[in-house]
């Protein structure tokens, strides 16, 4: 079921025609909120995202005047990936990609963010979500935050 957010918004599942917007919004955003990361990591997950992410998830994404402006990735009731193109930061994107997952599901939602994502963080907060717990990531030595929306439905 599609939903639209405005009248030059739709909220819609994946398709893999999207991967090139996708991949673009991705590592805009990604790029701005994790300035911490190595290139090396950044090149990793972005090969990452097709050959892993993608088909272990359900994505929705966000579509104005037929791009992608952004998409969350579902794993259960985990945000695997929430990522607005920044060109549209502060416009309810990123909210409404929230929305729909909590529509999909009941239940507690979770994700993950790194400590040092001060835009994911405060984000994540604005809507709600709540520390529980925090871990290392090996991979890069920063710390992620994990984070829990309380019952949804």
């Amino acid at each position: 079921m599609d939903q639209s957010i405005s009248s030059n918004h739709l909220i819609r599942k994946y398709k893999n025609t999207d991967l090139d917007d996708v991949l673009c919004c991705w590592e805009s955003a990604f790029r701005l909120a994790h300035t911490f990361m190595e290139e090396t990591f950044i090149a990793k997950v972005r090969a990452d995202i097709p050959a892993i992410y993608l088909p272990n998830t359900e994505t929705w994404v966000c579509e104005q005047e037929g791009s992608v402006i952004g998409f969350i990735s579902m794993m259960g009731n985990e945000i695997a990936a929430l990522f607005v193109d920044p060109k549209t930061h502060g416009c309810g994107i990123g909210r409404a990609l929230v929305d729909k997952a909590c529509i999909m599901r009941e239940g507690k939602i979770t994700v993950e963010v790194f400590e040092l994502n001060t835009i994911g963080r405060r984000f994540y907060t604005a809507y709600g979500f709540e520390y529980t717990d925090q871990y290392v990531f090996e991979d890069v030595n920063e710390t992620v935050l994990k984070l829990t929306l309380k019952e949804t439905k």
